[in-house]
């Protein structure tokens, strides 16, 4: 009769967190930082269909790394879970904190299982307040740990070249302009030292969570035209808040 082969506990997680974070780091970044006015997420995104950054609820916005079809199956999950609880409670009970333990407990679960592989996945879910004092960013990992991040946050790709940018860049109440121009900026920077590269709005996904809207969902994709005139430092574009098609998506789609 052969010995069986023996991994200590240890050894097995450390195996595990090192296979999904070579996963997430093959994807592409996601940024995600306070303005004077909410919070704005970038990522570089080619697709029109497949989107990295989504509406949760009336103030919570979701963005992700890594595979598509687990973090898409997790977002579908969390608009059901604040779907059901704002129906059955209170449109006020559904939050940001609430959300990412939600999330935390499936990822962790998922991570310790030792029947089924870690979640490729690294998550940020947002929640925009009454004044920049109240924002709330949480970053979730794939063995569900829930870090709190203030005013900025990176996922994927080279999450550390680009967060050590964004450190020495970002300053609490910047214009939506200057925001999506920083985050823009670390997103095309070479980590190797080389030139930047030149990101087109074709090639970028923007959203914004934004407090002064006057409707009660927050969340607003920002195309075309507008995004073209943000990159080209057009302050007037601010001002525009045209329904998109994807703004009149229902949140549970």
């Amino acid at each position: 009769m052969s010995t069986p082969f023996y991994v200590s506990p240890q050894q097995a997680m450390a195996d595990r967190a090192e296979y999904a974070r070579k996963g997430i780091a093959r994807g592409r970044s996601v940024v995600v930082l306070t303005y004077a006015d909410g919070i704005v997420f970038v990522a570089e995104n080619t697709s029109r269909a497949l989107h990295k950054v989504s509406e949760i609820y009336d103030k919570i916005a979701f963005a992700a790394v890594g595979r598509y079809n687990e973090f898409e199956n997790l977002r579908i999950g969390g608009v059901r879970y604040a779907d059901l609880r704002g129906y059955s409670y209170d449109r006020a009970d559904v939050t940001a904190r609430g959300l990412a333990n939600v999330y935390a407990q499936t990822l962790g679960t998922v991570f310790s299982s030792v029947g089924e592989k870690p979640y490729e996945v690294e998550l940020i879910v947002a929640e925009v307040g009454r004044t920049a004092d109240n924002d709330q960013i949480y970053r979730l990992t794939p063995d569900g740990s829930v870090v709190d991040e203030k005013n900025y946050v990176v996922v994927g790709g080279n999450a550390d070249s680009i967060g050590n940018y964004l450190g020495q860049r970002h300053r609490v109440g910047m214009s939506l302009t200057e925001a999506v121009k920083v985050a823009v900026d670390s997103l095309a920077r070479d980590p190797n030292g080389g030139s930047p590269r030149a990101l087109t709005p074709e090639q970028l996904e923007v959203a914004v969570l934004d407090r002064q809207r006057f409707q009660q969902r927050k969340f607003k994709r920002i195309l075309g035209n507008q995004l073209g005139r943000l990159l080209d430092g057009d302050q007037s574009a601010e001002a525009d808040d045209e329904d998109s098609p994807a703004d009149t998506t229902p949140s549970d789609e």
